[in-house]
């Protein structure tokens, strides 16, 4: 089944990204992982069988291994002052598509083709829970049903019970808790599930994080 694989994604810009992980990163060591958070998430995207990738960007791209990594797929800016306006308006922009919708972040680089792949297979909708008790994979048959998340506060932890209620009377599939990265603990466990990652290879140039990948 051919689905649109939505992700939504931050020009990695020192300052601006992965602030919770300064300290002890500094914010151009936080931009590094970040940048190779999205390039392992955007190689695993474009190995996904039936997936036609669409990233939503906010900012400015300055790094050259991102624009080229972009440069393979369909580039949408997003829109809108809050997280959740600018959800909503990326499902809309991708409506256009006339195909069911699978929207993730930037912040899972542990995700694989196959998993993607397994994922875009659902009904009406589809909701794969964050440790944190957010989420970070959302599907829709109809992405104009991405409305309801105008009224879901974010980045809280009760965010993907929210969700999910909100989301009702659609019948949603769960999909497997993932761990996204937020605090420097969250990319140490990421690293060490995917050791040759260019995720865990920035977070190991970190002084702060190269004892624990290793361990």
């Amino acid at each position: 089944m051919r689905f649109c694989l939505l992700i939504m994604a931050k020009s990695p810009i020192p300052g601006q990204v992965k602030t919770r992980l300064c300290p002890p990163l500094t914010p151009a060591e936080a931009a590094d992982v970040a940048a190779a958070s999205l390039l392992d998430t955007l190689s695993a995207a474009l190995d996904t069988p039936g997936a036609v990738p669409v990233v939503a960007l906010a900012g400015v791209v300055r790094r050259e291994d991102v624009r080229d990594a972009l440069a393979e797929c369909l580039v949408i800016p997003q829109r809108g002052d809050t997280f959740a306006e600018r959800l909503v308006h990326a499902h809309a922009d991708v409506a256009r598509y006339r195909m069911p919708v699978l929207q993730i972040g930037m912040d899972t680089p542990q995700v694989t083709p196959e998993l993607l792949e397994s994922c875009g297979e659902f009904g009406e909708a589809a909701l794969g829970f964050a440790e944190d008790g957010g989420w970070w994979a959302l599907g829709l048959r109809d992405p104009l049903r991405a409305s309801v998340l105008r009224d879901v506060p974010m980045s809280r932890s009760d965010t993907g019970v929210r969700t999910l209620e909100a989301l009702r009377p659609l019948r949603v599939r769960t999909l497997p808790t993932l761990s996204d990265v937020d605090t420097v603990e969250d990319a140490r466990a990421v690293a060490r599930e995917i050791p040759g990652s260019r995720f865990a290879a920035a977070l190991l140039r970190t002084g702060a994080a190269r004892t624990v990948v290793t361990s």
